[in-house]
């Protein structure tokens, strides 16, 4: 673990040293979630998924869908029209 000293600004403003943006290989415009307990500050990097593996995600989940719903005997028609009937509840 890494331990160093710095200094905030007016403006609330601190500066993450560089050795250690370089271990979370944290550029600009990474993400942190701070968490506060009593005197301490905790920050932890954000992962935000890249549209690459999201699309993938999103593929995966269709395809499992699509066998569950056939297994079940349901069609892409009927999903459809499931979809307009609840739409139309409202």
């Amino acid at each position: 673990m890494t331990l160093e000293t710095i200094k905030m600004s007016s403006k609330g403003q601190i500066v993450i040293p560089q050795d250690i943006r370089e271990e979370l290989n944290a550029g600009e415009g990474t993400l942190f979630g701070v968490m506060r307990s009593k005197d301490t500050l905790i920050l932890r990097k954000i992962n935000t998924p890249s549209k690459q593996e999201i699309i993938k995600d999103l593929v995966l989940f269709s395809k499992e869908s699509r066998k569950k719903l056939e297994a079940q005997g349901l069609t892409e028609q009927d999903v459809i029209r499931i979809a307009v009937e609840s739409r139309h509840k409202k």
